[in-house]
């Protein structure tokens, strides 16, 4: 039995089904000093692509294209807040986005360039620099209307069992918040922070990127980076967040 599963099955056993507690960020589940480091743009090492993604905002692509920062002029304001709303459904082709289908849409449709790709650094830079101008607001993303059944189809994925270890996310980030997973502390999988660097990846990664190593976790099924079951879930975590800040760039263990 591997420590996972073993940590697991000691915190499960006997697993109560308690009320929705406040909601909070992943921060709050972090040691004093991880938090300051957090906050310190000199001491973050997020940072570093958030400046990354500054610079390519700014940079004309090869071609015809124009720079992000043509048609998006003083980003500080006239993109702040643009990451609280996000995934939100494109209204003209109804799919889910989240902020990366965002931008990979931009630069294909726009700016006639070849998409970045899942978890490239242009793209984690990218999403870290027009997240991070969001900073400090408060999340509000729309579950009503066309996000109806994306939302729906997140909480169901949220409260299903799935792999061999038969867990759902609920159990763990409703049941088990503030409890230890060797020497982790069990949060409620607010994924406001993201793009962020974990100490694990020694990396900055996305947040589906954390959701796969979750799915691995638990034996089930690694979706695809941008794959509709796990878009669904990151609406489904940030209306759970909702009124939480944005953090991006995190840190995480």
């Amino acid at each position: 039995m591997t420590w996972f599963l073993s940590a697991i099955v000691v915190l499960v056993l006997p697993l109560a089904s308690p009320a929705l507690a406040e909601i909070k960020s992943g921060s709050d589940f972090l040691s004093p000093e991880l938090r300051r480091q957090q906050a310190d743009e000199t001491r973050n090492p997020a940072f570093f692509w958030v400046e990354q993604g500054r610079e390519l905002f700014s940079r004309k692509p090869a071609g015809e294209g124009q720079a992000c920062i043509a048609c998006h002029a003083d980003p500080q304001q006239s993109l702040r807040g643009t990451a609280t709303q996000y995934p939100q459904v494109d209204a003209g082709t109804g799919k889910l986005l989240n902020l990366e289908g965002r931008i990979e849409q931009c630069r294909v449709e726009r700016q006639k360039q070849p998409a970045f790709g899942h978890e490239t650094p242009e793209l984690l830079s990218l999403t870290a620099y027009l997240a991070s101008l969001s900073r400090g607001l408060p999340m509000q993303v729309k579950t009503d209307g066309a996000a109806t059944p994306y939302y729906e189809a997140g909480k169901a994925f949220f409260e299903r069992r799935q792999g061999q270890l038969n867990l759902s996310c609920q159990q763990c980030h409703d049941g088990l918040v503030g409890q230890k997973l060797r020497g982790d502390t069990i949060s409620h999988g607010a994924g406001t922070g993201y793009p962020a660097y974990r100490l694990e990846w020694n990396d900055v990664g996305s947040l589906h990127r954390r959701l796969r190593a979750c799915s691995l976790g638990v034996r089930a099924t690694q979706f695809d980076y941008g794959a509709p079951e796990y878009l669904a879930l990151e609406l489904y975590l940030a209306d759970r967040a909702k009124g939480l800040p944005v953090e991006t760039p995190g840190m995480r263990r």
